[in-house]
């Protein structure tokens, strides 16, 4: 990851975003054939929620007051939900906070039909109160540069190899691909420079898991590089799933929080 690494890790270091204080553990490569995660170690993970507790999509804490999920999520204020603190679906003793969503702002120059600009800011209700399962990660700054092959890692409770949606939160380790060769996989007109690809590696991001982040870690912080945006319908572990790329998007996320 090329932008004056120990200058990003002073500034993350300051805002005090991007550390868990519960550390994951970065072992294998489901999401589909990934791991269970360690119980608090993304404290940014979010589960987006419809009013019954059925979870439809992630999302990611960035502030107080903001998560960053995907535009085609279709989050609807006064209707869902966002979940933070959670671990696992099945317990009801988890130290968790819930939120409504007080307005949703999406991209303006989100398409679904192509599925370009995927993000959207969900301004929550009230204040999120910041704990050690509960915190934000640090979002890519414009002049990021991430090296092809770096591995960075996704999570969610999306569809995996085995269930459609798992009790426990799912980790995995995905390798970065350069826009060229994604292409090469999707077409050219497909991936956009609002795009960030990773995986085809034997795991892979899967329905339920839009919105979630993909992050990278440098020097103990971790940076929010790209929101779960698509992929093949089956979640096929041989495709690069792709991503909404945040450094690219980073100056409209940075307005629109100062402007509302």
């Amino acid at each position: 990851m090329i932008f004056t690494i120990t200058c990003l890790a002073l500034v993350a270091s300051a805002l005090g975003c991007g550390v868990p204080a519960i550390k994951p553990q970065m072992i294998g490569s489901k999401i589909v054939n990934g791991q269970n995660a360690i119980s608090g170690s993304w404290p940014w993970q979010v589960s987006v929620q419809q009013p019954n507790g059925f979870h439809f999509c992630g999302g990611s804490l960035i502030n107080q007051n903001w998560v960053l999920t995907a535009a085609h999520c279709g989050v609807l204020v006064g209707n869902h939900r966002v979940i933070l603190g959670k671990h696992d679906r099945g317990s009801n003793v988890e130290p968790i906070q819930v939120k409504l969503v007080s307005k949703v702002i999406t991209h303006p120059l989100y398409s679904s039909s192509t599925i370009n600009n995927d993000i959207a800011l969900l301004k929550l209700a009230s204040p999120v109160v910041f704990t050690p399962r509960i915190s934000p990660v640090c979002l890519a700054p414009s002049t990021i540069n991430i090296l092809p092959g770096t591995r960075c890692f996704t999570t969610g409770w999306g569809a995996t190899a085995t269930t459609w949606s798992p009790l426990i939160l799912q980790q995995t380790g995905l390798p970065i691909m350069s826009p060229a060769v994604c292409r090469q996989i999707w077409g050219q007109s497909q991936i956009t420079d609002a795009m960030i690809c990773a995986g085809a590696s034997g795991s892979s991001s899967c329905i339920g898991d839009s919105g979630g982040p993909l992050v990278c870690e440098s020097s103990g912080v971790w940076t929010l590089v790209g929101s779960v945006s698509w992929g093949i319908s089956t979640c096929d572990t041989r495709f690069p799933g792709v991503y909404a790329r945040i450094s690219q998007l980073r100056s409209w996320i940075d307005k629109t929080i100062a402007s509302n």
